[in-house]
């Protein structure tokens, strides 16, 4: 890979290129921001470039977009979704609305532009229980993901929670099964794991946190030793701050992330990529939630 030619054609294209922590090392490594959704989407929100290059997932394309309207967002796999980000119904979403009152809508980012649409605030892992306990309603319907938000419900016991069934399908096929085996294979590890998984996961770890927060508990942890509840594409960050230390994954590769590959993304640079586009209506109503969440999680 050759950063001075990538360098050369990110001018030509006026293009920044921004990263999850869950696609490729390589193309990690040639991004100019790497995080995950909630720093992303602040990125995002004061991208001073023409182009944007998202490398993840549809959704993280959308957000992007929304936030900068005005601004062209590629995406290097026109494929690449996320499950979780379409497991809500509207009239599901709708009939509590009808039914219960001081009720507040919150949905996950990793979500469609679609459902953002439907809600009243914007989260994402790391911000979840910071925004949720600031609203005045009593009464959350939360969005797509059921296990973030059971996990979010624990934190606040003094607002009633409603969910749409929602799950992320890499996070949710670990069991307590699965962390106990791990457990008793490496005695002098912690175990790190996302509030997407379950609660009986969630429930034998040393840590839960968003991405970004578990590589900073990795990072100042005194343990040498960790096994990792996440997508394992940190590992390419954990192993870059964490120098020494080991890790030892258990949760499936997400298969979109893992589709937006280094030729993919120097494709963007050369003219290709699939640019996210969507109605002004659309994006408008989107754009409430995602603003109301980056300023609530100031």
């Amino acid at each position: 890979m050759d950063m001075q030619e990538i360098e050369r054609l990110k001018r030509e294209q006026d293009a920044v290129i921004l990263a999850h922590y869950y696609v490729d090392a390589q193309v990690q490594a040639m991004a100019d921001y790497v995080g995950d959704s909630f720093y992303l989407a602040k990125v995002a929100s004061k991208a001073d470039k023409g182009t944007i290059v998202f490398c993840g997932v549809r959704f993280m394309g959308e957000s992007a977009k929304i936030l900068n309207p005005n601004r062209r967002v590629l995406l290097p796999d026109e494929s690449a979704d996320c499950p979780m980000a379409h497991m809500a119904q509207e009239a599901q979403i709708a009939k509590l609305k009808a039914e219960v009152p001081d009720l507040a809508v919150v949905c996950y980012i990793n979500s469609s532009a679609k459902l953002k649409a439907l809600c009243d605030v914007c989260v994402t892992s790391s911000n979840a229980v910071k925004i949720v306990s600031s609203l005045s309603e009593k009464n959350i319907l939360f969005i797509p993901d059921e296990n973030l938000g059971r996990y979010v419900s624990e934190k606040l016991p003094g607002k009633t929670f409603y969910y749409s069934g929602g799950y992320c399908p890499v996070h949710a096929v670990l069991l307590a099964g699965d962390a106990e085996s791990e457990l008793r294979a490496h005695p002098d590890a912690e175990l790190l794991v996302h509030p997407e998984c379950r609660a009986e996961v969630c429930a034998k770890a040393a840590f839960v946190g968003s991405t970004s927060e578990i590589i900073e508990y990795a990072q100042k942890s005194a343990s040498k030793e960790f096994i990792l509840g996440t997508e394992p594409g940190v590992l390419y960050e954990l192993q870059r701050r964490c120098a020494g230390k080991k890790f030892y994954p258990i949760t499936p590769e997400c298969l979109d992330m893992k589709k937006v590959t280094q030729e993919k993304v120097l494709a963007c640079l050369h003219g290709g990529g699939y640019e996210v586009k969507m109605e002004a209506a659309l994006m408008d109503a989107a754009r409430r939630p995602l603003e109301r969440m980056l300023e609530l999680a100031k």
